[in-house]
């Protein structure tokens, strides 16, 4: 007689105190009008079928079937669909909890995360429609039945995937960093100092500079004069204008600042960028 005794540890996952906030199924029929917005939850997006594009922060990501979409809270997006394929997902609303994604780039860490989730799909199907119908019939049990069922899925996206999963009250962005990333990212090309930041969030700007490093893996200054870069970059391939228009319309106080700060960061003058990049054209 043979005996095998596997003990299995107390994953952190069970420790988390997080809740099924809605599950739903969403399908475009004619009516789809999706702004940019954030939430202070964890949303989960799993596409069914059809194709769409969802805009997250600067960023731009088309999505297929299988494909699966974590936002953690505080991140702005919306999504699109293709009028010729609509695109049918099921998204998940989770209170107080939030993911690590494990970026190889530590200096730009990001929020939210894309993946094609094609070898066990059915896990997160079978799973998603019996939570919908516990959900909906709201029967004696069904929230007990739907945390079980979401913290399983979520034991499966974990394993496969390259994340981890944290509590909310330990998530790096807060809102005060959402903000200021968001400000940023809309008036880059105005005068912005810290004391800036710090008004508009309504913190301490040196509470704000520490929060904002831990959140984004750059200072608040730092991260402005990248974005600024990335306006500049895009802005000398796709239009015809000067280098000095350039630097003035990204918020650079001059031309000389600009291009001593570009080849500093990219390795090359914002000319010598602008003539490599055009010549695929």
């Amino acid at each position: 007689m043979s005996n095998e005794r596997i003990n299995l540890e107390q994953q952190n996952l069970s420790k988390l105190n997080f809740n099924l906030r809605y599950i739903s199924i969403s399908k475009y029929e004619g009516d789809w009008q999706s702004l940019p917005h954030t939430h202070h939850f964890t949303e989960l997006f799993y596409v069914i079928s059809g194709n769409g594009i969802f805009h997250v922060e600067n960023e731009m990501i088309p999505v297929k079937p299988n494909d699966l979409m974590i936002i953690n809270p505080h991140v702005e997006h919306t999504e699109k669909t293709m009028t010729n394929n609509p695109m049918e997902y099921i998204v998940f609303g989770v209170d107080g909890l939030a993911f690590s994604f494990h970026d190889k780039n530590e200096g730009n860490r990001k929020n939210y995360s894309h993946y094609s989730y094609t070898s066990s799909q059915n896990h997160l199907v079978d799973y998603s429609q019996l939570m919908l119908q516990e959900f909906h019939e709201k029967k004696a049990g069904f929230d007990i039945v739907c945390q079980s069922l979401l913290q399983i899925l979520l034991v499966f996206i974990s394993r496969e995937l390259d994340l981890s999963i944290i509590s909310d009250s330990t998530f790096r962005i807060s809102k005060e960093c959402a903000l200021a990333k968001r400000y940023i990212d809309s008036n880059y090309a105005q005068n912005i100092t810290l004391d800036t930041l710090a008004e508009i969030t309504h913190i301490n700007k040196y509470y704000l500079a520490h929060s904002f490093a831990s959140c984004i893996g750059q200072s608040p200054i730092s991260y402005l004069s990248t974005r600024r870069l990335q306006a500049s970059m895009e802005l000398l391939i796709s239009t015809n204008h000067s280098i000095a228009q350039i630097a003035s319309s990204t918020g650079f106080s001059s031309q000389s600042y600009f291009s001593q700060i570009f080849k500093k960061s990219v390795g090359m003058t914002p000319q010598q960028y602008r003539k490599m990049h055009t010549k695929k054209y």
